[in-house]
């Protein structure tokens, strides 16, 4: 195994679901039909990767909302890789709950979170900055690659930031 694999193994992926419709409730939104392309989109890319040896196969977790589902599920029919869901990466949650779970989960594989705005943002804020308020803006079905050696606000680096736009 080469050490670029090994590296992998610190990283969290953190992708936004793709595009939704309009409605309520929140939580039974689904994918617009344009979201369903920029989710197939980004899981072509990231099997690619698999299958080059650039990136390791991830543990999936998503969101439990519908359009947070339909994304993973593309994912992980292009991975090969079982969907788990994660009851506390809903919207509104609270991002240094998701940094204390990584912080308390050793894992041997990268992990990857399929969750929402303004979640995304502020996780990734908190990991790399050490603030939610620094986050980032997270277009539809984009997906940030931290690594870190622990799981601690201020202590990751983005290593990538890639949107459905970059790749069609």
């Amino acid at each position: 195994m080469n050490s670029g694999m090994q590296d992998s193994f610190n990283s969290v992926l953190i992708m936004r679901h793709g595009e939704a419709a309009p409605g309520f409730p929140d939580h039974a939104r689904p994918l617009t039909p344009r979201g369903e392309r920029e989710a197939e989109t980004m899981a072509r890319w990231l099997a690619s990767r698999i299958e080059q040896g650039e990136l390791a196969r991830p543990t999936l977790y998503a969101s439990p909302y519908v359009r947070a589902q339909q994304t993973a599920q593309r994912i992980s029919d292009a991975l090969g890789a079982p969907l788990n869901t994660l009851p506390f990466i809903t919207p509104e949650d609270p991002p240094g709950d998701v940094s204390e779970w990584l912080l308390n989960h050793p894992f041997d594989t990268p992990i990857m979170l399929v969750s929402h705005m303004p979640l995304v943002g502020d996780l990734a804020g908190l990991l790399v900055e050490g603030a939610p308020s620094q986050g980032v803006g997270f277009p539809t079905a984009a997906i940030a690659e931290l690594e870190a050696d622990v799981w601690a606000a201020g202590c990751a680096q983005l290593k990538r930031f890639t949107q459905p736009s970059q790749l069609t």
